[in-house]
């Protein structure tokens, strides 16, 4: 045996942190013989021979056993050049196969790659770490890579090794703390993770952070997969969205969707629909709907169903319950070809504890904060990204990058932004650590938000960045060359809890609640806003959005829902609902059911689900609302201070004062005669009423519309005389001078 015990020992025993300086070919010195020294280390092989294929005809070497578990040496004298070689393997049944050495290949990645790794600027990094089909040379196969510097042995694993991590330890890139190692004639379709030993000598067998795709629970592995040959469609899509780049105030209606349980197929045990399904379906209701997005609850991989999502393991991936990345690229483009753009929520701001994914990785903490003063989530008992690491930063741009790039999503909505920016957020006193300021903003996590913003809309403009941002923290929408942090859109979650407080209450007790629906008109353009009504509100306890409103009967409740929606369209800001919220589902929302859309049959619902429709048409077809969602100028009250009447009343207008409407809430319980001042003479032409039979209601309302009289009203010199239906919505359109 020419190969040092040491190395001996350590080969056998997955020890060794260079097994590419011992295995594979090299030039050796033995016995003052210039040669070539050959070993291999290889499963199940009774006996292997080298080939040296440069050699006409192949010279064949038969190589010794140095040990039963299959490592092997040869020495080949007079040979001092490294040449080209196979190795002929017999396995114990008698089989014989050609295969490549591993240990045979340069390094996959370049030293530029790994300092712009380490600098934290490889902003498609995904595309090197992680598992790659390759071709060196002709010789196809799968180069794997991973970050795990305080590991002293990292192996690749899989259904190929039997999920031994003797037999494929990888190379170590120095100080960049990359391991990385290619192998010859793999494929698609293989299952693999790497086995990790920490400094402590204890072993960690991890998922891939960059695996493209996953298997199910409660394997978890990574699938080798390409995920860069769809054939996309969607040409015209992207480029109408590259072209509205920078024009946020546009029509913008969201329909937000839980992909497991928007439909279900009964009568195959109740399961959710695949990604091909779910496209055609989804596009025909979302077109009928009149909504302009949909938004995926997330979608990247995640081992327990019952977190929706929300405690991603495969920040790359997307989830195998719906089928492969292909099919969910089909999802996307299908809906893309039918006029829908695709959000999709991203989840940087935790990672779950599960033992297989990111916590503890290389037996240090590595995507995490070691204090758990920084690095617990206090709410959900997961672990916060330590964004003050290049790698880390580098890891989540990357992601952010790569739903754009491999998947042509139109936006990301940031999932818990205000728990990124503030180190005291759900803490209290002594359970955090101040900034170098001394202060209670996370400065690192504000850079990395900045940063992922502006690449984002560098790389892709026209996509929509949008932050769940429940505090007052200024500037979110602001760009960050104004101090801001980039977004594009902010959930308005202010305005959301107060009209649901205020809607809560039976009509009786508003009166003294008026503040709740006046307040935020305060705050409204200090951020591009998005009025939500999202999956959040309809669980845990909190009811459907039926059920939240303060009535006794269901009749009650959906005249409440009707004029609350009434409002929302017609109130600033850009539109999102929950699915279910659309027809009044009465139940909470069940992640491991479908939406009981039997209600539909039901005049409660199914005339709530038209006037949704009805009021998505009518928001996207006139500017004054779709578009002027941002500007000041085209909104002013009529009357907001008549609480003991339960009445609201507001004008939305565009720039000219041209094209007019007038918005009457009604959210009392008794039928009223009321005036209201308007700014111009002629017929008001009432196009939406929420009481009308079409959507359930009573039909009362106004025969179509008013004509003014020269009564002032409201500091206006004339007014129209209007009869409100109780728990109602009334918008008017000015269509004639007088």
């Amino acid at each position: 045996m020419i190969l040092p015990t040491t190395d001996f020992e350590a080969i056998l025993h997955a020890r060794h942190g260079s097994p590419h300086s011992v295995l594979g070919m090299h030039a050796l010195t033995y016995r003052r013989s210039h040669g070539l020294v050959v070993r291999a280390f290889l499963r199940d092989a009774a006996a292997c021979d080298v080939v040296l294929t440069d050699d006409a005809p192949p010279s064949v070497f038969a190589m010794k056993l140095l040990a039963p578990e299959g490592l092997f040496e040869v020495f080949i004298p007079r040979r001092p050049d490294v040449c080209a070689y196979e190795l002929s393997v017999t396995s114990a049944d008698g089989r014989v196969r050609r295969m490549r050495d591993p240990y045979c290949f340069l390094p996959t990645l370049g030293e530029q790659d790994l300092y712009l790794f380490n600098e934290g600027n490889e902003h498609r990094i995904y595309t090197k770490l992680g598992a790659h089909l390759r071709d060196l040379g002709g010789v196809k196969g799968v180069a794997f890579a991973v970050w795990a510097p305080a590991a002293t042995r990292v192996s690749v694993v899989g259904d190929f090794n039997g999920w031994d991590g003797r037999y494929h330890p990888m190379r170590s890139m120095g100080s960049s703390g990359v391991w990385e190692i290619f192998l010859p004639g793999l494929g698609e379709g293989a299952l693999y993770k790497f086995e990790i030993r920490d400094k402590a000598g204890q072993l960690r067998v991890k998922s891939d952070p960059y695996g493209t795709r996953f298997e199910g629970p409660p394997g978890n592995a990574a699938i080798v997969c390409e995920v860069d040959q769809f054939t996309w469609g969607d040409a015209d899509w992207i480029g109408r969205r590259r072209s509205q780049a920078g024009a946020l105030d546009r029509p913008v209606s969201i329909y937000e969707l839980h992909a497991g349980s928007w439909r279900r197929k009964p009568e195959e045990d109740n399961r959710p629909l695949t990604y091909r399904e779910l496209a055609p379906q989804l596009a025909d209701y979302v077109t009928e709907m009149g909504f302009t997005h949909v938004e995926v609850m997330p979608i990247a991989e995640h081992p327990f169903d019952g977190s929706w999502g929300y405690q991603v393991t495969g920040f790359f991936a997307p989830t195998h319950r719906f089928g492969a990345p292909a099919d969910f690229a089909w999802f996307i483009d299908h809906l893309h070809q039918r006029g829908i753009g695709v959000i999709v929520d991203w989840v940087p701001a935790h990672f779950p504890r599960d033992s297989f994914a990111l916590a503890e990785f290389d037996g240090t903490h590595l995507y995490e904060h070691a204090d758990p003063r920084q690095g617990a989530h206090m709410d959900w008992g997961t672990l916060i990204f330590n964004y003050g690491r290049n790698e880390v930063r580098c890891f989540l741009i990357a992601n952010a990058i790569a739903w754009f790039e491999r998947y042509h999503v139109d936006g990301l909505r940031v999932d818990a932004v205000a728990s990124m920016l503030y180190l005291d957020y759900s803490r209290g006193q002594g359970q955090w650590v101040p900034n170098r300021y001394g202060g209670r903003e996370n400065l690192e996590a504000i850079d990395f938000l900045r940063r992922v913003n502006d690449l984002v809309h560098h790389y892709h403009p026209g996509v929509l960045m949008i932050a769940e941002e429940s505090t007052s923290f200024a500037g979110v929408t602001r760009a960050t060359s104004e101090g801001g942090l980039g977004f594009d859109y902010k959930w308005n979650m202010g305005w959301m809890h107060d009209t649901l407080k205020y809607f809560s209450l039976e009509p009786i007790h508003r009166r003294w609640h008026q503040n709740e629906l006046t307040f935020g008109m305060l705050y409204q353009y200090a951020e591009r806003f998005v009025s939500v009504f999202s999956h959040d509100e309809v669980v845990h306890g909190k009811a459907s959005m039926l059920y939240k409103m303060g009535a006794w009967h269901i009749p009650e409740k959906a005249a409440n829902l009707r004029a609350l929606y009434g409002h929302m369209w017609a109130y600033p800001g850009k539109k999102l609902l929950f699915m279910g919220g659309e027809f009044a589902q009465s139940q909470e929302w069940n992640h491991a059911a479908s939406l009981d859309w039997h209600l539909c049959q039901y005049m409660e619902h199914e005339g709530v689900r038209r006037l949704v429709r009805d009021l998505n048409r009518l928001y996207c077809a006139e500017p004054v609302f779709g578009a002027n969602d941002f500007n000041p100028h085209a909104f002013r009250w009529i009357n907001c201070t008549d609480a003991d009447s339960n009445v609201l009343s507001y004008l939305r207008m565009d720039a000219g004062e041209e094209t007019l409407f007038a918005v009457v809430g009604h959210f009392g319980g008794a039928v009223r005669s009321y005036r209201i001042g308007v700014p111009r003479r002629g017929w008001w032409r009432e196009v939406i009423n929420t009481n009308s039979e079409y959507y359930g209601g009573s039909g009362l309302g106004n025969d179509g519309g008013r004509a003014t009289t020269e009564e002032p009203r409201d500091g206006f010199t004339q007014s129209i005389e209007l009869t409100l239906p109780p728990l109602t919505t009334l918008i008017f359109k000015w269509t004639e001078k007088g």
